[in-house]
């Protein structure tokens, strides 16, 4: 069984900027990932809405990414692959940052996943990096992400440069999917199923070739 952890904030745990519930467990992009992946593999998710990468949120506490993440690869192990989609709540005015503070603290926890994680041989999990969409045109949240929109603009290039530091895996989200109109952040269903569809290839990508051809003769 290959394990892969969805680590990611509330777009990886579902939230429906429609209603603002959460959506089914077929149309999260974690269970469109579990669903094409097939039976060879278990996908956990772990998104929670308000987390930042390594920021402590006065207003939100408990949302801090690198406080959870040790303790959540422990729990959760032997992992193969650790996907690590953050960033968009740092975004948030009250927190000042630059696209570029944004995604080395992305890159802190990829760091910490070779660390602290590891697979069933006691190797490191494949760690894959993903870049969040930028954000659209804001709703209620408006105000809380004043000015978040042109710094959002430079995480594909950011989020690229901190992967190749930390020799992990990438991939840009904001050529896949976009962020609703409905709030500016948050991801609507068929936005889910591409995510779902394009980290589903890119995983198939990274790991062995012997896996690889398993789940896709299914």
């Amino acid at each position: 069984m290959t394990t892969i952890l969805c680590y990611g904030d509330s777009n990886t745990w579902g939230y429906d900027p429609a209603t603002k519930d959460r959506f089914g467990p077929d149309v999260r992009w974690t269970g469109v990932l579990q669903r094409i992946l097939g039976g060879g593999y278990q996908v956990i998710e772990e998104g929670l809405n308000g987390r930042t990468t390594v920021w402590d949120d006065p207003l939100s506490p408990g949302r801090n990414g690198k406080a959870y993440l040790p303790p959540c690869l422990e729990s959760h192990r032997p992992l193969d692959v650790v996907t690590i989609m953050l960033g968009t709540n740092d975004l948030k005015r009250r927190f000042g940052l630059t696209s570029s503070d944004i995604a080395e603290g992305a890159g802190l926890l990829a760091d910490m996943v070779v660390q602290i994680g590891r697979t069933a041989a006691g190797t490191p999990p494949v760690v894959l990096l993903i870049a969040p969409p930028p954000t659209s045109r804001f709703g209620e949240f408006g105000e809380m992400f004043q000015g978040a929109t042109e710094t959002s603009r430079g995480f594909a290039e950011a989020y690229r440069m901190v992967a190749g530091w930390n020799h992990c895996a990438f991939l840009d989200a904001g050529e896949v999917v976009v962020s609703s109109d409905l709030d500016g952040i948050h991801l609507e269903a068929d936005e889910h199923r591409k995510l779902g569809e394009a980290v589903a290839g890119e995983i198939l990508r990274l790991l062995p070739v012997d896996r690889s051809l398993d789940a896709v003769g299914r």
